[in-house]
């Protein structure tokens, strides 16, 4: 029988689309107001791969992540779906996001994202979020798995991914 133990904590990130109109400064201030202390920011990239968010979000859609320092339980998943929402909201231009922010969780295994949509692979947790198993780190690297989204699978992002594994892990070494 396997005994039941809490995970360890995870590191918490934001994958962010951003519209033209957003104003990143203040932005990445509502987050680390929201979040906490940011130690990683990537490079803005082009976000091509999809126009899914076209109709509401506009063209020229820019793509980041943020990672933030303190480590936060696993389960605070669908507390920080819902925090996420909310800095959305802020940012609508007449009842349209301009800024869509994912969050998820870092751990030394996987990456999972929260989301609101459900689908085969998704894990339902509470209020309406769902897990959605998104990297899973075997042999070095971060590795998509086939429902992962286009830009996840992209050899730059798993390398920030990579990179902010590392950070997690030297925070766990001194964590505990």
């Amino acid at each position: 029988m396997s005994e039941l133990k809490e995970p360890k904590p995870a590191k918490v990130i934001t994958g962010l689309l951003i519209s033209p109109s957003v104003n990143q400064q203040e932005c990445f201030e509502m987050l680390f107001r929201h979040f906490g202390d940011i130690d990683f920011i990537s490079e803005s990239i082009q976000f091509d791969y999809s126009k899914y968010y076209e109709p509401e979000m506009g063209t020229g859609l820019k793509r980041r992540f943020v990672a933030y320092k303190d480590l936060r339980r696993q389960d605070d998943l669908v507390s920080l779906k819902l925090l996420a929402m909310e800095i959305e909201d802020r940012f609508k231009e007449q009842g349209k996001r301009r800024l869509n922010v994912d969050p998820g969780l870092v751990t030394l295994e996987r990456l999972v994202l929260a989301t609101g949509k459900n689908y085969t692979h998704r894990i339902y947790l509470r209020t309406g979020v769902f897990a959605d198993l998104t990297l899973v780190f075997k042999k070095g690297t971060y590795i998509p798995l086939p429902w992962t989204y286009p830009d996840y699978k992209e050899p730059l992002i798993i390398e920030w991914f990579n990179k902010i594994r590392q950070k997690y892990n030297h925070q766990l070494k001194n964590y505990f």
